[in-house]
């Protein structure tokens, strides 16, 4: 029997995925949990439109990732600490600091995960941050000023 799964499952078929499988694993086990369906015309010319609706999400995705990338990389984020004569901060500013400031200063929210920042900031100065988000890449100006 012809089947399209509905849900990726290991070592038997991936989500959307058109396979011939035992009539009783699929009447049994499949079909019950709705993890697939049977593979009729009706079904097939859904499938194909779904998958068309996901092709044209991901770009319009796309689209948006880019934009929002660009408008990050005019962005100046000011964040203010105490600091010693030399300029060498008390507490390091962290990936969660300029997160709430990039969210405060310009209502944008970014994932911790996407920041790159190899070791905290521990002083007084501007700094090119950058972000990547899946292979993309971009980066805004982080500037610190003593209190």
């Amino acid at each position: 029997m012809k089947v399209i799964f509905l849900k990726d499952i290991p070592r038997v078929g991936k989500r959307h995925d058109i396979k011939e499988i035992n009539d009783g694993y699929a009447i049994n086990f499949l079909f019950p949990r709705k993890l697939a369906e049977m593979a009729n015309p009706k079904n097939i010319a859904e499938l194909e439109k779904r998958k068309k609706e996901i092709v044209i999400k991901k770009e319009i995705q796309e689209e948006l990732l880019d934009k929002n990338l660009e408008e990050i990389k005019n962005k100046i984020i000011k964040i203010k600490g105490k600091a010693n004569e030399k300029g060498s901060l008390f507490s390091a500013i962290h990936k969660k600091e300029i997160i709430e400031a990039m969210k405060k200063e310009n209502h944008i929210e970014i994932k911790e995960e996407f920041i790159l920042l190899e070791k905290p900031v521990k002083e007084v100065g501007e700094f090119q941050i950058q972000i990547k988000i899946k292979d993309k890449v971009s980066s805004f100006k982080l500037i610190v000023e003593k209190i």
